[in-house]
């Protein structure tokens, strides 16, 4: 991939998503507005706050997933399903500072990897959250060579591994498409018509309503902790800002799941605007991994070095 930019795109999106969590998550299941009552004053410093259990800086599950996911596809030389659920298990084992609750409950329920999304869908008929949303950006930038069709179809194979039901596999495969878009320089809102029309009919009418140009999150009907208000969300934060920071500022602002929308308009936004906008915003971000053996700390250089080797694929 050649084109002008890629590496400062690609490490805009990686980057961009891991502080739009940690920026989003003292701010979670908050009521709206919160993050601008807090900071009214864009751009004079220190959102990177903390608080609600989180120190300044700390990102969330969902970096920490999208962490193993990459490191999957770089050690494994490509899509390695099982090696990726044995990555997510283990990680789950070990007791991390914060998991989703239908994510906890596939990865601790001692199905193999190939049939324990659907096996929890089957029991709890809800398998539709934005856990698989959430961690997609390093997924997006290492397929993003292959094209439309490839991207998308490793996003529905990534997001099955721990959510049984197709809508989540749909809306992370539009994520990835529109990231793809993004690191060719074109505007992502411009793949939008057809991402959708790459989609199952069956879920195409639900994301036809949300990343319609005239959607609103008010108008969602669903909380922003399902797959397909949550990437509606995010696109409408890209579409109606103009900088990395006011896309991520609208998106926790929304109040609900706010690392999760901000981490995914973080990887849009970051992906769009570049790694400069999203550093000026880092602060002094780092992403604490509970691993296998030992918890490690993950800083904004560590995300960096590992987004450039997702894009050269080495």
């Amino acid at each position: 991939m050649s084109f002008p930019g890629v590496r400062d795109r690609a490490i805009g999106a990686v980057l961009g998503s891991a502080v739009g969590d940690a920026l989003g998550a003292p701010f979670e299941f908050g009521p709206e507005g919160a993050f601008s009552a807090r900071f009214p004053r864009p751009g004079h410093g220190g959102e990177m706050c903390g608080g609600g259990g989180w120190d300044p800086g700390e990102a969330t599950d969902d970096t920490q997933m999208a962490v193993l996911t990459a490191e999957s596809l770089l050690e494994r030389g490509g899509l390695d399903l099982p090696d990726v659920f044995g990555r997510f298990r283990r990680w789950a084992a070990a007791d991390p500072k914060d998991i989703g609750l239908q994510t906890e409950a596939v990865l601790t329920g001692g199905e193999p990897w190939d049939t324990a999304a659907a096996r929890h869908l089957q029991v709890s008929q809800r398998a539709a959250g934005n856990g698989a949303l959430m961690r997609a950006a390093p997924s997006a930038v290492y397929f993003a060579r292959d094209g439309r069709a490839a991207t998308m179809d490793a996003a529905r194979r990534l997001s099955a591994l721990t959510h049984g039901d197709a809508a989540a596999w749909e809306g992370t495969a539009v994520l990835h498409e529109l990231i793809r878009a993004a690191l060719t320089g074109a505007d992502p809102l411009t793949a939008v018509p057809a991402a959708l029309a790459a989609l199952h009919p069956g879920h195409r009418p639900r994301y036809e309503v949300v990343l319609s140009a005239d959607w609103h999150p008010d108008r969602a009907t669903e909380f922003n902790g399902a797959v397909w208000p949550c990437l509606g969300s995010a696109i409408w934060a890209l579409r109606t800002t103009t900088s990395y920071e006011e896309a991520v500022r609208a998106a926790i602002d929304l109040g609900g799941d706010t690392d999760t929308v901000a981490a995914v308009t973080g990887a849009l936004a970051g992906a769009v605007y570049g790694a400069a906008a999203v550093e000026a915003r880092q602060g002094h971000m780092q992403g604490l991994q509970p691993a296998l053996r030992y918890p490690r700390i993950l800083r904004a250089r560590d995300l960096t070095g590992l987004a450039e080797r997702l894009i050269a694929r080495a």
